[in-house]
């Protein structure tokens, strides 16, 4: 475990494992649990004419599935960022997620999905996607708004490349219209979710209230350099 940990602080620094791997674990807590909660309660419909009008496109899956290889990515790459941004970007992640929260127990939404009659490749992908994922805690929607985080992610830094800035954008762009096109979310959803990101990430920047987060996470990263280095002695 030692090794492992000082594998991947070479990678992502001590200050920025705990905010990086509490992101992803709060998310899961938050989307499951308000789930588990509210899975039985009367859900809201906010589906527009428009919604209703936009063709079930499976192909988009592809785009949906695959967006948590650009999340991961570039979640990393906001751990790496120097210590106070570091910090400001969690906390605007961790925000967010509360707000999710509230919303998902307030005011629980579903849509319509379409009927799956085809048997081919992109039907049964599509088939499957439901059968696991109920139509609830659609939003705002969570792809939307960790796709948007992601872009804000590396938009500010100097280090990025112009042209993996712009990639990460049109990603972002990719995801929202995949949570349309495969009946994921309705436009709604999407709105909400990259008003939420754009609106915490604000609140992460020009708040301090990024010092209550980085109190915790210097005790942490404090135990888990102690833990590593104590395998070097």
């Amino acid at each position: 475990m030692k090794h492992f940990l000082k594998k991947i602080t070479r990678i992502v620094p001590a200050y920025g494992f705990f905010p990086l791997v509490f992101s992803f674990v709060f998310n899961c807590l938050v989307y499951s649990g308000s789930r588990a909660v509210a899975g039985s309660w009367y859900h809201h419909n906010i589906e527009s004419n428009l919604d209703l009008r936009l063709p079930f496109l499976p192909q988009f899956l592809i785009i949906y599935f695959g967006c948590y290889i650009f999340w991961a990515a570039n979640y990393i790459l906001a751990a790496r960022q120097d210590r106070e941004e570091v910090y400001r970007f969690f906390t605007a992640d961790f925000i967010s997620r509360c707000v999710c929260l509230v919303i998902f127990l307030a005011y629980p939404t579903t849509n319509t999905r379409p009927v799956i009659e085809g048997s081919g490749f992109w039907d049964l992908l599509a088939g499957w996607l439901y059968s696991i994922d109920a139509a609830d805690n659609l939003f705002p929607s969570i792809h939307c708004l960790v796709s948007w985080f992601c872009f804000l992610a590396v938009k500010g830094q100097k280090k990025i490349p112009i042209w993996y800035k712009a990639v990460s954008f049109i990603l972002a762009v990719l995801v929202f219209l995949s949570t349309l096109f495969s009946k994921q979310h309705v436009i709604v959803d999407v709105a909400g979710g990259i008003f939420l990101a754009q609106g915490c990430f604000w609140i992460g920047k020009h708040t301090e209230i990024w010092h209550i987060y980085e109190h915790i996470g210097n005790k942490i990263e404090k135990a888990i350099t102690k833990y590593i280095e104590g395998k070097t002695k």
